[in-house]
């Protein structure tokens, strides 16, 4: 007679938590409500008014951008160095997508993601109407720039 199976019991609030997504070169990512990455698979919507810098009447303008958080695990290591996005900032003063130009490890490029997520814009202008406009946003990892005495 088997033994009967132990009965294993989820922490509260882990029931359904997906796995954290790690962010790759190439893919786009979108910023979600609670702070996670989300991988985007599908194209950009074809409604979506995109122009290019030269097509802009006026360029999008980043007003604040926030400064990225170093990990533990990348203090400890002495990682540093760029991480490069390439941003789509919205029309609607919103950041719809974030593409991976070049990370770093440690979890470097998902906290320069996440603080993508939190920049403040002033949309492109074409024809008197604000447009969609992809920019490109280096996010700096300094060792010195960073308290040691952080978590």
């Amino acid at each position: 007679m088997p033994a009967p199976a132990a009965e294993t019991k989820a922490l509260p609030g882990t029931e359904q938590e997906p796995a954290p997504v790690t962010a790759e070169k190439n893919q786009d990512y979108r910023c979600t409500a609670d702070g996670s990455l989300a991988r985007i698979l599908d194209e950009v919507e074809p409604t979506e008014r995109i122009v290019t810098a030269k097509e802009a009447d006026e360029r999008a303008q980043i007003t604040k951008k926030p400064p990225p958080e170093y990990t533990r695990e990348a203090r400890r290591n002495g990682i540093q160095g760029f991480v490069t996005l390439k941003v789509l900032l919205a029309a609607d003063s919103k950041v719809s997508r974030i593409r991976v130009v070049k990370g770093l490890p440690a979890g470097l490029t998902e906290n320069a993601i996440k603080a993508a997520c939190k920049m403040q814009f002033k949309p492109a202008m074409k024809d008197g109407q604000t447009a969609s406009m992809w920019v490109t946003a280096d996010f700096a990892f300094r060792l010195a720039d960073s308290s040691i005495f952080r978590p």
